[in-house]
Formats: structure tokens, C-alpha cells, sequence
């Protein structure tokens, strides 16, 4: 029998590698990668290598980069901003009788890492022969604290098997790692990014170091700090060096076998663009003396009753696929990983995990992550929003540079300011200042938070629905148009009048008068008046939306169903992602949709279509999506069970949850795909559970598909906590805490209180299959496929 091709074993609470594949090495240091949303440790070995890359981050911590133009153009942003790799506290280098641990020589016997989902650590096992043929095991447990938001921590064991050794363990702290040369790269940007970190500061003591160091271009500065407890036999020698980027605490014992060697290394990080440097260091040097107060023991404690909490609420499970019901816990997992302690800093499209598209938060973070944010976490989503609020300032510069009113939010971030290169997909898509406006309004209707309505989300409604105004204008007929944008679909650029767009911009222009009308003090005082209010419901009321009467279909945009159809049949598999093999200009002309777009349109606003309407538009749709973004799958899935395609929507929601476990996107190297993991959440609790909240209540339309016997979902809802359970014939809700509460199930209004209630599901109404391009249809899972 032929060995499992699948790097990571099925199981429902881990992801374990039974072996170490370094040709997937990339893969598995983005999957094992901890964070908390502050730190960001990607999976690397402890030893560093071999590696594909090292990767240590702090949320937001960059540095500028230049953007090189062909031909610049007014309000092209000068500069860039990049994630970069900073002080590595992860190393741990071992030498057995002077002979390095490296897996690259010697002989394996074994070697397993293990990422436990419930209590948050990655575990290594290994035993090694040296090629001397000194045969140790190396135990290594590592975490990044999600109590004690600037801490990680690492045990490090390390036992001899035959014969007694001379052991020496180097623990350090290192800045300006080599790192993986990059190809094809602009020689100005690889200049600006080698060696990034200038050293300021370096001080060691006993058994503790700590490094400070600043950026050449941003102005910022870091601490990173690292303390040791060590347990080892009498005779046991432990000293300290620092220099400017290395820090170093070396132990050294002589293990008879069957004693082991314990070391526990405290890592602190911090970063400031104000701070000075006592004043950093001191932040440090105390987030370590708290981690060793709690001790090893504690911070897995608190770790494991954090995370016991969270899946109380947060945990979905899936009967009849073991495989997917891994790799959803997973997708939940990493995007709480990369949401939970950002604490009003950008959350990117990797999260913590990787360099990919250079750490930049994107509209994914509103659109997607949000979401089920808002329904799990809904204080780390309220800080994502609050981050939002806090570069205002920002946005309106931009959009005063744009010549329009209001606030232009950027396509791509990591402190605020526009780092798009490249406009016709960047800037033009202005549908981002709708997504955030949108977030705004779904997590007030989820949590019912008033006060963070008015303090936070009526600023950025009242901005987002100044620049639409701007932006758009009425045309000859009294309608409310808005040319020249780019949609969510990046292979039809700059177009007049997308359905999505202009459906998110005239629900933001409403909700804004509608929440500036709840706090007239408040929208007062931020110049907002019943003119200007009544602009806004004027522009909604007579926003255009195109329609193809003939097809008796929403074209994505004006026109774009009388495009030339893209020659899908003489496309190859190796010219996809198109982006990368054809121009632009060819990709603009053809109906040929990157990601779902229309379809998007009807899962964020199912009101503005008929269900005839949204059957028809799934199918056109369907037939020109070549999914070239890993954020279609989930959109499409919710839309596919929404018009009764319930097995075609368990394909693309497998696509969706297991695009990194089995690297679906060729790309997982680069970090994980926060929002496909996130969209993985939604696939199932608003496609096959068929949830709809707004604030007039929260509602429920659940049908399961055949491959799953049960799905059960948690959630939060203003202050409650409810657990929806679903089979093929019934749905039973259940309070778990918190007072009587309304609902609805399909269509039928349910009071909900102390005892769960049990509703039959109507069966669904037969449909014709759909198409998609060909061969780009989803890998088919379902039974009898």
C-alpha cells in the first residue's frame, strides 16, 4: 500500500506530520506557524535549519520600500510598506559531542511535530543519530501566549539514548537573519529590506538577554528579550553574551543516558514608533518577569482555558467527513490566532504567518474575517474596527488628494497609508470603503453594541457615505451612478456602474443616515445635517443598478454581459492563474471572472434579489468564474446552497477549509489564506446553516448536504451564547446562556429560551446542475460524484 501523499495526518483536534518532507517545508512552517495577532512565529524548526523561511513578526511592525513605476502618474503612492522578518528568538541550537543537530545529516529515526488546536502549542518530537552515532531525542513544546499578549515561551528537552554525551545547547536571539534570496525582484526594494534592523541597544545578564533595534525608513524601534529557566545534572554551566544582532545563552552539561536536559526560554517582544528606548526595554524585561512568575506551567494553564473558552462557543462540528472536520478547527484556529490580541492594528491577509503579499491588510480583513469574528470574538472584531477608525485621518488625506469628499480608505496597508502599485485593481476599487462600512453595521446587528455605534462606527458610516456622494453623481434621468471602479472581480477593471459596488455603496449611504438619524449629537458634531442626511437616502433610492433583460441576469458591471466570452476550452491548466500568463488588457475585455463578484453582491445583500434572480445569476456566473483567488470558494459555496446546488456547494467549501492542509493554491509557503479560512466558517453557518442577521433579528434557513450527517455551530448574539445543531430532516436551537430571545427558521418566527426547540426542515426544491469553465470546476467530493 502506497503511503499517504498528505503531509499532515487526519485527526480532529491536531495536525500532526508524522515526517519531516523538507520539499514541503514551506508548507508546514505556514500551518505550524503560532501568533496571538501580536507575535507571529512561523513553524520553523528550533534549530533554523534547514528552512524556506525564517520567519519572526510584529503586527505592523514594517519598513517603507520604494514603488517603481514604468511611468508615475499623480496620486501614485511614492512608497510601500513591508512586513519584515525581526529578531528570531526561536533559535535553539544543539551540539552533540561538537556535532550540530541538523536533520540534513546523521540518520532520523523519527521525527513528529504536533499543532494541538486545544491547547495552542506545537509540539516536536525527534530522535537523531549523529553521524559520530551519538543517538539523542529532542522534545520540543513552543507557544505564543494568548493571555500575555507580548510573550512566547519554549521547552526545549533533550535526553541521550546509548551513551553519555557532552551536550551544548545555544539559545539565542538574532537579528538580520540571512534570508532566502529573491528573484526577479526590483534591486531598490532588496536594498531597502537587507538587513533592516539598525542595533541601538544590547545588554545580557546571567541567563537573559535583550535586543533593541530601529528601521532605516519607518522610524520604528523593537525590543526582543529572552530569559531561561534550566534543568539539568550537577555541573550544569550556563552563561550569557550579547552583541549588537546576536544574543546568546549557552548551556552546558555532560547527560548520562536516561536523565534529560530541560530548558524553558521566556521570549518578550515589543514595538513603539514613540517609545524610548528605557521605556522599551522596560516593557520587555517586565512582560518576562510576568511570564516567569506564571512559569512554564501556568502560561500552558492559562493557554489551555483560554482556548477551553473559546471553543465552548467557536468550535463547529461535522459528521460524515473526518477530513474536513479537521481542517475547519484549523481555519478557526488561525484566524483567531491572527485576530485575537491585534488590539487596533491591522489583521493581513496571512495573519502572522507569512510575508505574502507583504503583510498587507486588504478589504479580506472586513469581508471576510469580520464575520465570524463579530459572532465569536466580537471584542477582537471591535478593535479591527477601531483600527479603522484611528487612520481616518489617513483616508481623508487620500481622498482629498483624489479630489473627492469624505474618506478613501486604502486597498492594501499595513499603517494606513496607500501601498498600491498598481491603481486599476488598487485604488480604483473603491468597493472597500463599503466593505468596512458594512463590518460597522454587521457587528452592531450581531453584538447590539450602541456605544460602539456611536463612538466608532458613526464616524466611519458618516466618511464612507461622504466619499460615495462624492464620488458618484445623478445622471441625466435622476439615477445615481458610479463610473470608472474596479469591482472584487480583478479581471474586469475600471468599469461603470458594478452591481457589488454600487449595492454596497447604496447600503452604506443608508445605514449612514440611519445611525446619524439614532445619534444626532453625535453625527452633530461631526458636521453631519438633515440635508446632507437626505443626500444620502436621495443617492440610495436612485442607485443604478444595471439588469440584462434579455438574459434576464445582473451584467457584473455596464456591459459586461455583452463582452466576448474568454476562450475557456483553449486555456490549458498551465496558463492558470491567468493573471500570470495573458495581459490584462485581454483579461478587461472577456467575461471572465477572477472571483466571485455578482455572487458576492447576493450573498452580502440577499434583499436586493428576486430567488429567480439569484438562481439565474448563480448559474451565469458559474459558467465564467475561473476561482484565479482563493477568496471565491467560500463565496461560492454559500451562494450554492442558498439556490438548492447543496453538493456543489460541499465541493467548494472543502476547496475553501483545506486550500493550506493540502497547499490547494500551489502558495501556501507564503503564509496561510486568513480569509479563505474564515470564509470557511461562513460556507457553513450562513450557507448550509442559511444564517441572516440584520437589526431586525437574526434568522435561519438550514438544509445540509448529503456527505454530512450533523453539523453544530456555535455563536454569539447580543451578549447569548447559541448553539445550532442540524440534521438532514430537523434543526434544534439551543440557549446555552443568556436571556429569551427571538428568531426565525425558514421564515417561521421562534422564541427561544430555557429548553432547545426542534424544527423539521423542509426539504429542498430539485434544480438543474450548473457548469463552470472548463476544467476549472471544483474538485468533486461529494457522494456519487
Amino acid at each position: 500500500m502506497s503511503p499517504d501523499p498528505r503531509p499532515f495526518l487526519v485527526e480532529p483536534w491536531q495536525v500532526r506530520e508524522p515526517r519531516l518532507d523538507l520539499a514541503a517545508l514551506g508548507q508546514a512552517e505556514s500551518v505550524f506557524a503560532l501568533s496571538n495577532g501580536h507575535i507571529g512565529l512561523r513553524g520553523n524548526l528550533d534549530e533554523g535549519e534547514p528552512h524556506a523561511t525564517p520567519g519572526t513578526y510584529l503586527n505592523s511592525f514594517y519598513e517603507k520600500r520604494p514603488l517603481p513605476y514604468a511611468e508615475g502618474g499623480y496620486g501614485y503612492p511614492e512608497s510601500g510598506q513591508t512586513i519584515i522578518n525581526v529578531t528570531n528568538g526561536k533559535l535553539i541550537r544543539l551540539l552533540v559531542e561538537d556535532e550540530p543537530f541538523d536533520l540534513r545529516y546523521g540518520q532520523v529515526r523519527h521525527h513528529v511535530r504536533t499543532l494541538d488546536l486545544r491547547a495552542g502549542t506545537l509540539t516536536r518530537e525527534v530522535e537523531w543519530v549523529s553521524p559520530a552515532g551519538r543517538a539523542v531525542k529532542v522534545r520540543s513544546v513552543r507557544m505564543v501566549s494568548l493571555t500575555q499578549r507580548a510573550i512566547a515561551a519554549i521547552r526545549y528537552e533533550v535526553e541521550v539514548l546509548d551513551e553519555p554525551a557532552l551536550l551544548v545547547v545555544q539559545s539565542e536571539l538574532v537579528a538580520n537573519e540571512q534570508l532566502p534570496a529573491k528573484t526577479g525582484g526590483d534591486p531598490r526594494v532588496e536594498a531597502a529590506l537587507t538587513d533592516p534592523l539598525v542595533a541601538e541597544f544590547h545588554r545580557a545578564g546571567e541567563t537573559s538577554a535583550t535586543l533593541i533595534h530601529s528601521t532605516r525608513q519607518s522610524g520604528l524601534r523593537m525590543a526582543a528579550a529572552m530569559d531561561h529557566e534550566v534543568r539539568g545534572p550537577k555541573g550544569t554551566q550556563i552563561s550569557t553574551e550579547a552583541f549588537e544582532d546576536i544574543a546568546r545563552t549557552t548551556v552546558i552539561t555532560r547527560l548520562e543516558p536516561g536523565t534529560t536536559l530541560a530548558v524553558v526560554k521566556y521570549l518578550g517582544y515589543g514595538w513603539s514608533s514613540q517609545r524610548s528606548q528605557p521605556a522599551l526595554y522596560d516593557q520587555v524585561r517586565a512582560a518576562i518577569a510576568a511570564a516567569r512568575y506564571t512559569g512554564w506551567d501556568g502560561l500552558l494553564t492559562e493557554q489551555h482555558e483560554y482556548l477551553d473558552e473559546f471553543w465552548t462557543t467557536a468550535d463547529i462540528e461535522l459528521d460524515g467527513d473526518a477530513e474536513l472536520q479537521q481542517a475547519v478547527r484549523v481555519a478557526i484556529f488561525h484566524v483567531l490566532q491572527a485576530t485575537a490580541r491585534a488590539e487596533r492594528r491591522a489583521i493581513g491577509a496571512k495573519g502572522l504567518t507569512g510575508e505574502g503579499y507583504d503583510g498587507h491588510t486588504f478589504w479580506d480583513t472586513e469581508t471576510f474575517s469580520l464575520p465570524m469574528m463579530s459572532f465569536l470574538v466580537p471584542e477582537a472584531a471591535a478593535d479591527a474596527l477601531r483600527w479603522r477608525q484611528s487612520i481616518l485621518p489617513l483616508a481623508r488625506e487620500r481622498a482629498e488628494q483624489l479630489g473627492l469628499q469624505g474618506a478613501a480608505f486604502p486597498w492594501r496597508t499595513i499603517r494606513g497609508h496607500e501601498c498600491s502599485g498598481y491603481w486599476p485593481a488598487g485604488t480604483a476599487a473603491f468597493h472597500i470603503n463599503a466593505d468596512i462600512a458594512d463590518a460597522v453595521r454587521r457587528h452592531v446587528a450581531a453584538t447590539g453594541d450602541k456605544v460602539f455605534e456611536r463612538e466608532v462606527g458613526l464616524e466611519i458610516l458618516v466618511e464612507t457615505a461622504r466619499f460615495w456622494r462624492s464620488l458618484g453623481h445623478h445622471d441625466a434621468s435622476g439615477e445615481f451612478r458610479i463610473d470608472g471602479v474596479t469591482g472584487p472581480d480583478e479581471y474586469t477593471a475600471i468599469v461603470d456602474n458594478n452591481v457589488y459596488t454600487n449595492l454596497m455603496a447604496q447600503l452604506n449611504l443608508r445605514v449612514a443616515a440611519d445611525v446619524a438619524g439614532r445619534h444626532s449629537r453625535a453625527a452633530h458634531r461631526l458636521g453631519v445635517n438633515a440635508e446632507e442626511m437626505a443626500s444620502w437616502r436621495d443617492a440610495a433610492k436612485a442607485m443604478r443598478i444595471p439588469f440584462d433583460d434579455v438574459l434576464g441576469v445582473h451584467p457584473q458591471a455596464e456591459g459586461f454581459t455583452h463582452h466576448q466570452q474568454w476562450d475557456f476550452e483553449g486555456t490549458p491548466p498551465e496558463k492558470y492563474p491567468l493573471l500570470l500568463n495573458f495581459p490584462y488588457f485581454d483579461l478587461y475585455r472577456k467575461q471572465v471572472v477572477k472571483q466571485a463578484d455578482l455572487v458576492l453582491a447576493m450573498q452580502l445583500r440577499p434583499d436586493a434579489f428576486t430567488d429567480e434572480q439569484m438562481r439565474r445569476n448563480f448559474a451565469y456566473y458559474e459558467a465564467v468564474t475561473v476561482r484565479d483567488s482563493s477568496l471565491s470558494a467560500c463565496t461560492q459555496a454559500v451562494v450554492a446552497a442558498w439556490t438548492g446546488h447543496l453538493d456543489l456547494a460541499y465541493d467548494y467549501l472543502a476547496e475553501s477549509a483545506l486550500i493550506d492542509l493540502n497547499d490547494l493554491a500551489g502558495n501556501s509557503d507564503h503564509g496561510v489564506h486568513i480569509a479563505s479560512m474564515a470564509g470557511t466558517w461562513t460556507a457553513l453557518v450562513t450557507g448550509f446553516g442559511g444564517m441572516r442577521c440584520d437589526n431586525g433579528g437574526i434568522a435561519f434557513a438550514p438544509r445540509l448536504p448529503a456527505a454530512l450527517t450533523r453539523i453544530s455551530f456555535g455563536l454569539c448574539w447580543h451578549g447569548r451564547r447559541l448553539r445550532v445543531t442540524l440534521t438532514p430532516e430537523e434543526a434544534e436551537y439551543r440557549l446555552v446562556d443568556g436571556p429569551p430571545m427571538r428568531l426565525a427558521h425558514h421564515g417561521e418566527p421562534v422564541a427561544l429560551a430555557a429548553e432547545p426547540v426542534v424544527l423539521p426542515i423542509p426539504p429542498a426544491m430539485p434544480v438543474d446542475p450548473v457548469e463552470q469553465p472548463y476544467g476549472r470546476a471544483p474538485r468533486a467530493r461529494h457522494p456519487g460524484s
